[in-house]
């Protein structure tokens, strides 16, 4: 999910992914997973070669390669071949399948979160449970959201990569041209539905704000904080529990201002409604952190504030990903794999890649880092998106399938924005939809 910072976090991989998920549960009959620990009897000193694929651009890429090498210096017995593992980050998911299949598959790859399930179920991944609840490894110091999309089916198969999380991003030249004060952490739904219908000018082709309706993640994962904040679920147990009332209600706050108000532009692709803030034409955009880059080289003047709540309930989504470690039956590769994630991972490397490509730190303890005081310097509000990820308390399920029921909602919240359905039926029809692949 960044491309601007991240691949612009519009989740395309659900186009490749499906065909990927089919692919993975085609393998899962031959699963490696016979849950002993795959690096008991690790000798960190063997010559052992592993393999990273680390689903990163070009600029991103060069700044892996330096960390592999500073890793090697210092670990010359562990050799680490990098490269981005596909064309790009959507398609790795793709070519896991395929790998797993013809049993050439790298020993650490990025994965986006909502992959977790599907790779989880193949059988192929480590079990680092005991290992990241080792006390020396400070689990604790990772987001809650982001440690529980590391877990699949109760095993934690890898460790965060990437936290991030949505929040409410302000063009302060637009309220200030439409004599509005500017939002507050303390802001409803309500209130954000009255500014954006004040803010919308059909003259100039202004909108209060914007959302996605191309039925992806992008789509999907905007709804579930307004779900949280309602008291919903997306699931009970494996039961698709999002079309409950609050879901009804959730989708109906965003259906009264996209096609009663009309003060929201609906996005088709996920990729103009970025754009279209920056260019102000868009007055609130309900994004993360990546968005800091190019809103910086647009040169605008902004604010970060809290997600909208309901009843004072400001909970946001988080969209982290993970570094997934595979088992290999080689107990050595198995250790170094484990040994170098938890470099890389660590307080001390994580500013060297994290902040470095532009990301929030992934641990708590950075906050006081001279890299951290860089990066707000460089991309103001970087800092409340860091404080926003307490807001961040649930996770969206790693249950096998998740992909699919995703595509479903999509569809149902694109449907209902555009004015083709009401949210009560479309969500039931998503849930129907997604009844028999989720946990499958």
């Amino acid at each position: 999910m960044k491309t601007s910072l991240r691949r612009g976090r519009v989740f395309r991989l659900l186009a490749s992914g499906a065909g990927a998920a089919l692919l993975l549960s085609a393998c899962m009959g031959g699963t490696t997973d016979d849950g002993k620990d795959a690096a008991v009897g690790y000798d960190p000193k063997a010559n052992v070669e592993i393999t990273w694929w680390t689903g990163q651009t070009e600029e991103q890429e060069k700044v892996a390669e330096q960390l592999a090498a500073e890793y090697h210096t210092a670990h010359p017995n562990v050799t680490i071949k990098v490269s981005p593992g596909a064309p790009t980050t959507d398609d790795l998911l793709t070519k896991l399948s395929a790998g797993f299949t013809a049993g050439s598959y790298p020993d650490v790859s990025y994965a986006y979160g909502n992959w977790a399930g599907d790779l989880g179920a193949s059988g192929k991944t480590q079990d680092l449970t005991s290992y990241v609840n080792d006390p020396s490894f400070k689990w604790n110091e990772i987001p809650e959201a982001a440690r529980l999309v590391a877990t699949a089916n109760g095993k934690v198969i890898g460790i965060p990569a990437l936290v991030d999380n949505l929040a409410l991003i302000y063009n302060k030249k637009l309220f200030d041209q439409a004599g509005l004060a500017y939002p507050t952490d303390n802001w409803s739904w309500d209130d954000f539905r009255a500014a954006a219908k004040k803010l919308t000018n059909t003259a100039t082709k202004t909108y209060g704000t914007a959302f996605s309706v191309s039925g992806s993640e992008d789509t999907t994962w905007h709804l579930w904080p307004m779900l949280w904040q309602h008291g919903g679920k997306i699931l009970d147990g494996t039961k698709p529990a999002f079309n409950s009332d609050a879901g009804v209600a959730a989708l109906e706050t965003l259906r009264q201002m996209a096609v009663d108000d009309k003060s929201m532009y609906l996005d088709q692709t996920d990729e103009k409604y970025g754009p279209l803030f920056n260019s102000g034409h868009v007055a609130m955009m309900l994004s993360g952190p990546w968005s800091l880059l190019d809103i910086k080289t647009a040169k605008l003047s902004y604010g970060v504030v809290n997600l909208p709540g309901y009843n004072g309930d400001h909970q946001t989504v988080s969209g982290p990903d993970l570094w997934v470690l595979f088992n290999h039956d080689d107990v050595n590769r198995a250790g170094a794999s484990r040994d170098f994630v938890t470099w890389l991972t660590s307080a001390e490397t994580d500013p060297k890649w994290n902040l470095a490509i532009g990301n929030l730190p992934l641990r708590s303890t950075e906050k006081d880092s001279p890299e951290f005081k860089k990066y707000v310097e460089e991309y103001p509000g970087g800092d409340k998106f860091f404080a926003n990820l307490a807001n961040a308390k649930q996770a969206r399920p790693t249950a096998p399938g998740y992909e699919e029921l995703s595509r479903n909602v999509g569809d149902a919240i694109a449907k209902v924005l555009q004015g083709q359905a009401q949210p009560k039926e479309a969500l039931d029809e998503a849930a129907k939809k997604s009844a028999d692949s989720i946990g499958s």
